[in-house]
């Protein structure tokens, strides 16, 4: 018998059938017999290793990190903000336009009104996004400034 001699001491162990199996799998892949995984692995594990995990960046560069990116947020919020706001004031002189000139209109005929021309106010909202910097046009296609930074 392999391994059966004065040198050694047999050792029982009681895995779960499903660790058997995975351990028995790994054994095979290694060309080994299961009783020699054991104790490869046994030995593996108790080799002395360093438990402490030195972080990739310290405290200080995750802290500038993130403040760097709330400032990123906090400018496209503001972005949005006007661009909502913009887009608000559009549509509020859009719906005035149309009531001076139909005077005592229903909502229905103000909602398709607005249907209707928003397709002629957008190329101009996004012309003057361009000129403004908020948008950029490259090849056929808009990019945010800041995707393309």
């Amino acid at each position: 018998m392999p391994g059966n001699s004065s040198e050694t001491q047999p050792t029982m162990t009681y895995p779960s059938k499903d660790q058997h199996a995975r351990w028995k799998e790994e054994a095979e892949r290694m060309d080994m017999s299961l009783s020699e995984f054991i104790q490869a692995m046994t030995e593996a594990g108790l080799k002395k290793f360093e438990v402490n995990v030195e972080p990739d960046e310290s405290v200080g560069e995750l802290r500038r990190q993130r403040n760097d990116l709330k400032r990123e947020l906090d400018r496209a919020r503001e972005r949005v903000g006007k661009l909502e706001e913009q887009l608000q004031t559009r549509e509020r002189e859009a719906i005035q336009a149309f009531v001076a000139k139909h005077p005592g209109t229903g909502l229905d005929d103000i909602i398709q009104e607005i249907i209707e021309t928003t397709s002629d106010r957008v190329p101009r909202q996004v012309e003057e996004m361009v000129a403004v910097g908020e948008l950029q046009y490259e090849d056929g296609e808009y990019y945010l400034n800041a995707e393309i930074e």
